[in-house]
């Protein structure tokens, strides 16, 4: 397989140009992956869907992100549908080969007893109530697995099912796929409204014009909260700057995805690795810092010294200080003047994580980078998504906020969100992810997710 260098962007050819129809059953807002896995699943409900991205497919965190493919660590509450959404990826890559899928494991590694012991009270309920092949990693067998170590490392948490994938290249294939077999995608078309009339969603105002409809999936990713808020739907959503480095092909120590609290690493198909920092990230202040201060104190107590802060994001951005929050259906949106959110990566940070893992491979030496990026995670609180009817607005669904987990988790989410609108079982416990819990007097607590 012949990987491009970078994530999809601007500079990327449109593979879906459209037009728009003008009627289909739902509209979903957003060409991410859980848009695009909400479509394909609708279409095979028998809806006419349209998935609309006003930038282009997966250009966003997308295309930006690990290439995990993770149970591990997870919240309790998305386990099940991350283990549905497993076997969904291997599904598709017996059809789709070119997705990169690789099922090599994810390793986390402890440099305290302390982080062991956490590592042991998740595996024993994911072992225990859901059955997941994980297991405790003594030191010796860490560095039996992975070759060439000399951090101190004092154990690990090892899930052997867990897979990776080549994030700008699966999903795109998987739109390409879902278009071939019907569904409408169009892309470089901002949804710029709702149209609501007599309290119901009865469609979308688009740049190309208007569609009607009776539901809409919002997936819109970082840039949801400012749709959603814009007809008096409020999440409390924020995003933080993730950076990500793309090295040079290097010696294999690990074929699957490995991370400890100062970096993170996954095998490439291109034989270099995917580098990122394990924890530290940039988050940009804006209005909604402000509005939204109260519900992420527990989280800014936990990641105070990981986080970068910035003043000002940039111009566009979806919390940036001169973006637009009202707008008419007729007027150009904010998600026209910045189509594809395309930050500049912490260089700082991506130069500690080259240190970090020479001094963990001291063989290997220090990492050459071939190309670097960064994208925007949409945050919620408690660190899970919104996956939820709106019930204020009959036809409005969200599913959103997947907190950097999305990827992985996306085709589970997108079978869950499909039957959700179709009116059919969706087969989990979606309470955690309900919408009413910002204003129910629930205490956002995140869960025992590593």
């Amino acid at each position: 397989m012949t990987e491009p260098m970078g994530p999809v962007g601007m500079g990327s050819a449109i593979g879906h140009p459209g037009p728009v129809p003008k009627a289909c059953d739902v509209v979903v807002v957003g060409g991410g992956i859980i848009g695009v896995m909400t479509g394909w699943f609708l279409q095979q409900r028998g809806l006419k869907a349209v998935v609309i991205e006003k930038g282009r497919i997966a250009g966003e965190q997308s295309s930006r992100n690990w290439g995990w493919i993770r149970q591990q660590g997870r919240d309790f509450a998305e386990l099940p549908i991350m283990m549905e959404s497993l076997r969904l990826w291997q599904g598709f890559a017996l059809r789709l080969p070119g997705l990169g899928f690789r099922q090599e494991g994810v390793m986390y590694l402890a440099r305290t007893p302390e982080e062991m012991r956490g590592f042991e009270a998740w595996a024993d309920v994911a072992r225990g109530e859901y059955g997941l092949d994980v297991g405790l990693q003594s030191p010796a067998q860490v560095y039996e697995r992975i070759a060439e170590a000399s951090a101190p490392w004092v154990g690990g948490l090892f899930t052997a099912s867990d897979a990776r994938a080549e994030p700008w290249v699966a999903v795109p294939l998987l739109a390409r796929a879902a278009a071939a077999e019907g569904l409408a995608v169009v892309e470089n078309c901002a949804v710029r409204r709702l149209d609501v009339q007599r309290g119901r969603v009865k469609g979308v105002f688009t740049e190309q014009g208007r569609i009607a409809c009776d539901q809409v999936v919002v997936a819109g990713g970082a840039w949801s909260s400012l749709f959603l808020a814009a007809h008096g739907v409020k999440i409390p959503q924020l995003s933080v700057l993730a950076s990500v480095a793309a090295t040079v092909p290097m010696p294999e120590v690990f074929a699957g995805n490995a991370a400890d609290d100062r970096f993170a690493f996954r095998r490439r198909e291109d034989g270099g690795y995917t580098l990122a920092p394990g924890a530290h990230h940039d988050f940009f202040i804006g209005p909604d810092a402000f509005r939204h201060f109260w519900p992420f104190v527990r989280m800014l107590k936990a990641d105070f010294r990981k986080t970068k802060f910035r003043m000002r994001a940039p111009e566009g951005f979806p919390d940036a200080w001169g973006t637009a929050r009202a707008w008419g259906g007729d007027e150009v949106s904010p998600f026209e003047a910045v189509r594809v959110l395309d930050p500049k990566p912490n260089m700082k940070a991506l130069a500690r994580v080259q240190d970090d893992f020479a001094r963990a491979f001291p063989k290997l030496g220090r990492p050459e980078i071939k190309a670097a990026w960064a994208g925007m995670i949409d945050t919620i609180p408690d660190v899970v998504p919104v996956i939820d009817r709106v019930e204020r607005l009959p036809g409005l669904v969200i599913a959103t906020g997947m907190c950097g987990h999305g990827f992985g988790i996306g085709p589970g989410v997108g079978r869950v969100v499909a039957d959700l609108v179709a009116g059919n079982k969706v087969g989990h416990d979606l309470g955690r992810f309900r919408l009413s819990r910002f204003t129910d007097g629930t205490r956002l607590v995140p869960g025992p997710s590593l």
